[in-house]
């Protein structure tokens, strides 16, 4: 069998086939496929000719990149050189698919063998040697004409972007045919677009930052700063959509972020101090623009501290000064203070949604700012002791009424009779609960909190004044979700709970005890509440009253009743948190009032003897009330401030309760009517018992104290459980979980954490570590 041609035979006709391929020429099916039967051959039967044939192919490549090369360096207008590279590129680039296709049965190796006969090494060998025609193709083109006049190329490519940055027009798809170039080179396969990131993007970079540089100061300086913030967004905005036009957008490049933090750099980052000093300004202005504006650039920076401290201090300054300013009016008035606040609330709320975009950092420089106004004790003040230990030396730390007047605020709101709570529909209190509880959210000392909102609420359930038993349910279902402590919410479940079981009870016992058939008018109107006393507030000491007759009989009956329902059960009667419904006749008409149990027995006093005078000393025997809480209840019915005439007249007349003594006269005042409107009435009902007292005996200062004392239980028993789980720790470590567990109830002082500390070394509990005097060992 003759051999083929040689390659030196085969050459020249495979040559006259390369070049119109490279010049785009016209090639007949029947050139392109002998070029492919040619190559075939050679590579074949003269495995040694390869390397010549790629030879050959890299002179003619470079021999026609040359010749491109000089059609493109004719043009010295900008505009006219990009088009004239572009075009002879893309012609370029286009072969760059078709002339490696007859290549691809060959393959160049050191040892110089020809393909496999396995299809599949054969089909790995093929992708192979096509890669490596084009590759020489690229690399060809990327030495021999590229590295000539990138340079002439970046900077024309440069010169137009910047002419349209000065508005001027020119052909777009100039600047991205070169772009397209730079990323069409990939001449390293690790690194495809390494050409591109160090020309074109580099360039890019590197002349925006140039030319805005000269612009920023001067427009600054020109038109002040707070133009200077449309500027700097718009220019931004600007270079961000140019950037997508002109440079590459894949995930492997990062050439648009970087690009807009180069400008970040260059509009923000040099001018930050002037910028974030006209912040307190526009804040106070609310210029919600300008500040919209202002947030929209330094978040670019990724820092917005200063913008954040500067909206923290304008809120806690303008919150404190309204309250300060309308102080006279709301110290008075729970509700006002309480709308004082949800406005100021509000207003910063919408101040953050309109310029700050709800971002959360804004939201937290918010509510931190609010906690500081709600705890603020500038405006309203409550002097709670200093020390947690019962007969302690009386000193005091101030602390903010808020939790106070927040209670204060939700019992107008859910008690019968009160004049705010006519005004509003049953959904509107719902709205205005709802509003206290987001107050409350920013309180710090809740347990303030707990124990007015439990107080108030006993009253309410005790008197049957609450407007609505299950929006009160759902009230503490609420409290639990603004941080209650659990042990709270289910104090106050259990409460609602014995409501509910009494009302049975009730009806049982009605069906069952003696008095009910013998009195069924009294026993209709007569009920009784069993209250657990580990969830009501303690009432204080207990006080016998003489009750009237009928109620004296009835109360042994309900005692034996409920003992044999529930064996080995305390019970004890606390008159004082007892009320009811009397009739009274005057000479004009016949008046319901309702009053507490000692204001009753006053009253019953004079039913056998109507029109005598009785002393202090008397009326104290036949009630059997202590005297100074018998001084109380007297002075509620002798001086009640709702009333034009008083139910109980007195001589002689003194200024305060504690001025009454053994000798003051009392007498009923049977000319006793209601004027309303000017006119007198025959009939009414009054509500005599003004504010049920739940501890007779003490005072502000004592409740006061019984709080703190409770703060200081907390607090030891807060200790013990950590070092139980922890068995030693450092003061600092305690010290930071102690306030973990206890930050929704109150947040303890050093001074208190100390104090409780050496209590509980002194009683054995813990003990200090004999090597490290701050760290604390759990002994107990």
């Amino acid at each position: 069998m003759n051999h083929p041609a040689t390659f030196q035979d085969r050459w020249p006709q495979m040559k006259r086939v390369v070049l119109k391929i490279l010049r785009q020429e016209p090639t007949s099916q029947v050139e392109w496929q002998n070029l492919f039967t040619d190559v075939y051959s050679v590579s074949t039967w003269y495995p040694a000719s390869i390397t010549e044939i790629f030879t050959e192919l890299t002179n003619e490549i470079t021999r026609h990149i040359k010749q491109a090369q000089e059609r493109v360096l004719r043009h010295d207008e900008d505009s006219a050189l990009l088009k004239a590279y572009i075009h002879e590129w893309s012609k370029f680039y286009e072969q760059c698919e078709y002339l490696p296709k007859p290549f691809v049965r060959i393959e160049t190796n050191s040892n110089g063998n020809t393909s496999s006969s396995n299809p599949a090494h054969n089909s790995e060998k093929t992708t192979r040697s096509t890669d490596q025609v084009r590759q020489l193709m690229l690399e060809s083109w990327n030495n021999n004409i590229f590295k000539d006049i990138k340079h002439r190329l970046q900077n024309s490519a440069m010169k137009l972007v910047q002419a349209e940055r000065n508005g001027e027009s020119f052909d777009s798809q100039l600047v991205i045919g070169v772009r397209d170039s730079y990323v069409s080179l990939k001449t390293d396969d690790k690194d495809k677009y390494k050409v591109y990131i160090e020309n074109f993007e580099r360039a890019y970079l590197n002349e925006t930052t140039r030319f805005y540089k000269q612009k920023t100061g001067q427009y600054l300086t020109e038109h002040g700063i707070l133009s200077y913030l449309h500027y700097a967004d718009q220019k931004l905005k600007e270079e961000e959509k140019r950037a997508r036009r002109y440079l590459e957008s894949v995930p492997e490049c990062n050439s648009v972020p970087l690009l807009i933090r180069r400008c970040v750099d260059v509009f923000v980052t040099e001018f930050r101090e002037q910028i974030t000093n006209e912040c307190p300004n526009l804040i106070e202005n609310n210029d919600i623009e300008r500040l919209r504006l202002i947030f929209v650039l330094l978040d670019h920076t990724g820092d917005i501290t200063s913008l954040t401290q500067a909206l923290e201090l304008f809120i806690v300054k303008q919150g404190l000064d309204n309250m300060l300013k309308n102080k006279d009016t709301i110290r008075q008035d729970p509700e006002s203070y309480v709308q004082q606040l949800l406005d100021l609330y509000r207003q910063f709320s919408n101040l953050v949604r309109d310029a700050f975009l709800n971002d959360p950092r804004f939201l937290t420089s918010r509510d931190k700012a609010f906690q500081k106004i709600i705890n603020d004790i500038s405006v309203f003040q409550l002097d709670m002791p200093a020390r947690a230990t019962r007969g302690a030396t009386r000193t005091t730390l101030a602390e903010s009424r808020c939790p106070e007047l927040l209670a204060q605020y939700c019992d107008i709101l859910l008690r019968k009779g009160t004049s705010t709570h006519k005004k509003y529909s049953s959904e509107e209190i719902e709205v205005k609960i709802k509003d206290v509880l987001l107050l409350l959210k920013y309180v710090q000392n809740k347990d303030v909190f707990m124990r007015f909102y439990k107080g108030s609420l006993t009253r309410r359930l005790i008197l049957d004044t609450s407007i609505d038993n299950e929006l009160e349910e759902s009230i503490v279902i609420q409290l639990r979700d603004v941080g209650m402590p659990a042990e709270f919410i289910l104090k106050l479940q259990q409460m609602f709970k014995d409501l509910k079981l009494n009302r049975d009870m009730n009806e049982e016992f009605r069906t069952v005890c003696p008095s009910s058939r013998n009195n069924n008018t009294m026993m209709d109107s007569f009920s009784f509440k069993i209250l657990s006393a580990a969830a009501w507030p303690h009432p204080g000491d207990k006080i016998d009253v003489s009750l009237p007759a009928q109620i004296e009989d009835v109360l042994p009956e309900i005692e034996e009743f409920y003992k044999k329902k529930h064996s080995g059960r305390k019970l004890t009667w606390y008159h004082t948190v007892s009320n009811g419904q009397l009739t009274f006749a005057s000479k004009t008409g016949k008046y319901d009032l309702d009053v507490s149990t000692l204001q009753a027995s006053i009253l019953f006093a004079w039913n056998h003897r109507p029109i005598n005078k009785l002393t202090f000393s008397e009326l104290k025997l036949a009630t059997n009330i202590p005297e100074n809480e018998l001084k109380k209840t007297l002075w509620s019915l002798i001086s009640f401030a709702k009333l034009k005439q008083q139910l109980i007249c007195y001589e002689p007349h003194v200024q305060t309760h504690q001025d009454l003594n053994d000798i003051s006269l009392f007498w009923i005042n049977y000319d006793f009517t209601i004027i309303r409107a000017g006119k007198i009435q025959t009939r009414g009902h009054i509500n005599m018992i003004q504010r049920l007292q739940l501890n007779t005996e003490k005072g502000r200062e004592e409740e006061n104290e019984e709080i703190m004392f409770l703060r200081g239980e907390r607090t030891k028993e807060a200790i013990v459980q950590i070092m139980k789980t922890r068995q030693r720790m450092n003061n600092a470590q305690l010290q930071t979980e102690l306030i973990e567990i206890l930050k929704n109830m109150f947040v303890p002082s050093k001074k208190l954490i100390k104090e409780m500390i050496e209590w509980l070394i002194d009683h054995r509990y813990m003990a200090r570590s004999e090597t490290n005097i701050s760290e604390y060992v759990y002994v107990a």
